[in-house]
């Protein structure tokens, strides 16, 4: 008797895959589950160890720019379409900085910007600024201000941006210590 899904859970990790795939990963699946009809993460974690296993190396290299995808890692909530510069090369997955700290994430929640080396060299030195700035500390609208600048399609700050930054870079202590003004 075979076994088929109940929900849309279940089915929608296994969409991008060949038909082949599909009937192998949902198969694992119900084995995973016991003979049962399995649940959707069960469906997912069996698709990731496919995918693991039929990947492409890594290309990404130490130094480029590229763009967080979070697609459905909840771990990614909120930085999705931040650039990210690779600090760190695995086997999968990359570690990158971003604007407001260093993560680890999977090659198939990046893809690259393309940035010429000049270009990765300007987004690096932007994201130092912001990264030396920011802090929970912060005012709400400096915060907002210094996430936009890190969710920027472009390897470049206008010429008003910069300027925005430099005074905040002049306001805010280095050691996100904020004193009240009087």
């Amino acid at each position: 008797m075979d076994i088929l899904p109940t929900a849309e859970g279940q089915v929608r990790p296994i969409t991008k895959l060949e038909i082949e795939q599909q009937q192998e990963v949902w198969q694992a699946a119900v084995q995973v589950a016991g003979g049962k009809i399995p649940s959707g993460r069960i469906v997912k974690d069996v698709v990731q160890r496919i995918m693991e296993r039929t990947k492409v190396p890594n290309t990404y290299r130490v130094g480029e720019v590229c763009q967080i995808l979070p697609k459905d890692n909840p771990d990614l909530r909120g930085k999705g379409g931040c650039w990210a510069i690779v600090s760190h090369v695995g086997e999968f997955s990359c570690t990158v900085k971003t604007w407001n700290g260093e993560v680890t994430v999977g090659v198939q929640h990046l893809k690259s910007f393309n940035y010429l080396p000049d270009e990765c060299q300007q987004i690096q030195q932007i994201c130092d600024r912001i990264s030396r700035m920011y802090s929970s500390e912060l005012e709400e609208s400096v915060q907002r201000f210094l996430e936009s600048l890190g969710k920027l399609n472009r390897a470049y700050l206008t010429s008003l941006e910069g300027k925005l930054l430099s005074v905040l870079e002049s306001e805010i202590p280095l050691d996100n210590e904020i004193s009240n003004y009087t």
